[in-house]
């Protein structure tokens, strides 16, 4: 063990002998636990340590002594730099074997429960292009790499436009070919840059709060539809026609052609108004026949077709007959109600978002489902007395929270309830666990299924049937 600046360690030839929480890298040295990013399992390398506590370290690699045998060649040519797609290096297999790990050992750990034999993981059929939204920023102090600095020539263009650099929020890194989102995503985004190139527009800069091009949002859906979001810091209608004109005739399979005046501190549109320029206001997503309206602050799964497996999963375990009432808490835009409805007499959602709600009612009546009914407002204050006897009791309970979980008071209300079935989706198996040992006082575990919604990163869905004791 070596010493560097600051007395941080240069911990030298230690081997990466496991994969922890969030991805990183794992090894032990005189009975410490070190964590390290960008590197595998089989790694041998030198750590620079940059955070030291009591019972661990976390550092990063400054030098490779040997690379691991399981480790593979990245895709993306901005991997190590951007802060997406951080398991690039480690073959999806072994991917799909440390999510399912974890699951199980959050559920274990955390929930301390009796819990039956977990099904093997669903991966995703796609490991590339699957996602069907992205946000990129506009910066005028893109991050500029080793390379760049250390030429010895003057720099000519700061501009670029990208995805923000871990843990710098005025850094941009500027992305050439991200491979996330499918075609015309890459074109769309290097169209706008080369244009505002040309025409000497000015890109933001976070610090200062000026500059003209502030954001860039891309969705596109299964049924081929395309919608662009353009965030503009403040109106200049000569530039902003012009720009959108360019991008509509350049490109006239877009959908959907919004943008935004945003002069606000932070980046979110939430709160904005949201104009259309070409097309109409929303695009369609479809599953099994049913169609789903997305307006340009819907939220929808970002995995369209690992989405439609989770929700088979979800129904699978529901296992719904036709007499039952299913109520489906945190039911954003009504897509698991929506998708289970054929199978209940009815179905009740509640979400705290109203306007998520008027979605879900929107996507009901484009779809002539005729049992659901929807409510906005916090959990624990909707699901009282009076709305389970007029609303009915629940048979089954679908929940699917925020990684956060459940409040305690939620987790209380449920069991007040007393559904027969639960239905547990969770983005989060260490809040999830935290949840189901609460729940264990009147329910058991009966079935466990990991699902893999985004491949090269450490998130993983789960879901979890609970039967009432």
């Amino acid at each position: 063990m070596g010493r560097s600046r600051r007395n941080k360690p240069l911990l030298k030839q230690v081997e990466i002998t496991d994969v922890a929480a969030e991805g990183k890298g794992l090894c032990r040295i005189e009975d410490r636990v070190v964590f390290v990013q960008k590197v595998v399992p089989g790694d041998i390398v030198d750590v620079q340590v940059n955070k030291k506590r009591k019972s661990y370290y976390e550092g990063y690699p400054v030098h490779f002594h040997k690379y691991s045998e399981i480790r593979t060649e990245p895709i993306c040519e901005h991997f190590g730099t951007c802060g997406g797609c951080k398991w690039q290096a480690l073959p999806y297999e072994h991917q799909l074997k440390y999510k399912e790990r974890e699951v199980l050992s959050n559920l274990q750990r955390i929930g301390k429960i009796e819990l039956p034999e977990s099904m093997p993981i669903k991966g995703s059929d796609k490991t590339a292009f699957y996602r069907n939204k992205l946000e990129f920023t506009f910066s005028n102090n893109r991050w500029l790499s080793f390379e760049e600095l250390n030429s010895g020539e003057e720099i000519a263009q700061r501009n670029g436009v990208g995805f923000h650099i871990p843990g710098m929020f005025d850094k941009v890194i500027d992305v050439n070919k991200c491979h996330l989102q499918s075609d015309p995503s890459n074109q769309i985004r290097l169209e706008i840059k080369k244009y505002a190139f040309e025409n000497n527009l000015t890109f933001f800069d976070l610090k200062k709060q000026e500059g003209f091009l502030r954001t860039l949002i891309i969705r596109t859906s299964s049924t081929g539809e395309i919608m662009v979001i353009l965030t503009l810091f403040h109106e200049d209608k000569e530039n902003r026609e012009k720009l959108l004109n360019h991008i509509k005739d350049t490109f006239p399979q877009i959908t959907s052609l919004l943008y935004v005046i945003n002069s606000k501190a932070n980046d979110t549109i939430t709160d904005q108004n949201i104009e259309l320029f070409s097309g109409r206001d929303h695009i369609f997503e479809e599953m099994e026949g049913l169609q789903f309206k997305i307006g340009p602050k819907s939220f929808y799964q970002t995995n369209s077709e690992q989405a439609y497996e989770l929700y088979k999963v979800t129904r699978e375990f529901a296992d719904i007959k036709s007499n039952d009432i299913v109520y489906d808490l945190y039911t954003g835009t009504g897509t698991i109600a929506n998708f289970v409805a054929r199978q209940a007499k009815k179905v009740i959602g509640v979400e705290y978002v109203p306007e998520a709600i008027e979605d879900a009612i929107e996507n009901s009546k484009l779809n002539n489902i005729t049992n659901t009914s929807f409510y906005a407002g916090d959990m624990k204050d909707v699901l009282n007395y009076d709305f389970l006897t007029k609303n009915g009791h629940p048979d089954v309970m679908i929940v699917d929270p925020p990684r956060a979980g459940m409040h305690a008071d939620v987790v209380q209300t449920i069991l007040n309830s007393a559904p027969d079935k639960i239905v547990y989706v969770s983005c989060n198996s260490a809040t999830q666990a935290r949840d189901i040992n609460l729940l264990d006082i009147r329910y058991r575990v009966t079935k466990i299924q990991p699902v893999d919604m985004f491949p090269h990163t450490h998130h993983v869905e789960n879901v979890v049937l609970l039967e009432r004791r």
